[in-house]
């Protein structure tokens, strides 16, 4: 069993609604999951003992928030190569942040990432039943890598 830290921001409460579907799913697998604001993170101690990492934000003018830029800085001490992760993020125009984010933990962290890609969902799609689901099976697809 594994055990996930689900990490994000979010402004408008979409993308922590994404959040916590895609926790669902990585509990359906058998695997535990922990959502934290990225704004709690104080230091990298404070991502020890997990197994995965999901990161997310949305997209603000083309680009991740500068909070999860100086998070993912952060996150880079943490020493998370070949660990399980996965990114997503929420818009409402355009959708770049998941990639930036999935990129970062692919090539610089050097992580295991879901091969589903990055998860970016238009805000408006959150909370469909086709959006919870593509939430749910992007937690499960993280929690499946553990078995």
């Amino acid at each position: 069993m594994g055990k996930v830290f689900i990490g994000y921001y979010s402004r408008t409460g979409k993308t922590e609604k994404m959040a916590e579907y895609i926790a669902e799913g990585v509990r359906l697998t058998g695997n535990t999951a922990d959502l934290k604001k990225i704004s709690e993170i104080k230091d990298e101690k404070d991502m020890g003992g997990y197994d995965g990492f999901i990161f997310g934000c949305p997209t603000y003018h083309r680009d991740i928030t500068a909070g999860m830029k100086t998070f993912l800085f952060l996150a880079e001490k943490a020493n998370l190569v070949g660990k399980m992760g996965g990114a997503f993020g929420s818009y409402t125009h355009s959708g770049e942040s998941a990639d930036m984010i999935f990129d970062t933990m692919l090539y610089v962290f050097k992580m295991d990432m879901v091969d589903l890609g990055s998860l970016d969902l238009k805000e408006q799609m959150v909370e469909t039943d086709e959006g919870i689901r593509a939430c749910q099976d992007y937690g499960k697809a993280v929690g499946q890598k553990f078995t």
